[in-house]
């Protein structure tokens, strides 16, 4: 199959489970509405581009390349990002359905979930130095061995993070939310 370089062009209310997206380079490109969801996304590489009100449930990133993109009010349950190519592994989410997601063992620092939902989220061995967590809710989220200084938590929520297990420092959190750092003590906090 033959790699394909398109650049700057913009995709509307495609489905990708009926017309197959080529293998190649996407550089600069927009996507709205556009439907990924159980669609082998191997070997593209996505640069600078971004992505709105797209569904992309239970697509298969192996090796896909993400390097400066956005998502923005994208359903992107089930997602294992850690097989995506890890050279330059870079993006952001605002207003994000991020359920059931994995971002096990990937480098990703400063990245942004801003009013995400990331609810039962695997981020274990992650590299998150920086990064932002505005908005989010957290519930059941997995945070093991997670590099999170910097990170800023001020205005998340139903967040557990074990500091024994956890790289905190310099995090930020607010006064609400440090019954979350606690929580493995089982102590009552009024």
């Amino acid at each position: 199959m033959s790699k394909v370089y398109i650049e700057e062009e913009d995709f509307q209310h495609i489905d990708f489970s009926e017309k197959t997206i080529k293998q190649g380079n996407y550089e600069y490109c927009s996507f709205q509405s556009c439907d990924f969801s159980n669609v082998e996304l191997a070997h593209i590489n996505f640069v600078e581009c971004t992505f709105e009100s797209c569904d992309f449930s239970n697509a298969l990133l192996s090796n896909t390349g993400f390097r400066g993109v956005k998502f923005e009010n994208c359903k992107l349950l089930g997602l294992r990002f850690e097989d995506c190519n890890p050279l330059l592994l870079s993006f952001d989410f605002k207003n994000c359905q991020l359920n059931f997601a994995s971002f096990y063992d990937l480098t990703i620092p400063k990245t942004h979930f801003t009013q995400c939902n990331l609810e039962q989220v695997d981020f274990t061995n992650t590299q998150l130095a920086g990064s932002s967590f505005d908005g989010s809710n957290l519930a059941k989220a997995n945070f093991e061995n997670t590099n999170l200084e910097k990170a800023d938590f001020r205005k998340a929520a139903n967040y557990r993070i074990n500091p024994d297990q956890n790289r905190i420092k310099q995090a930020k959190f607010s006064l609400n939310g440090v019954s979350g750092l606690l929580a493995k003590y089982q102590i009552i906090i009024s």
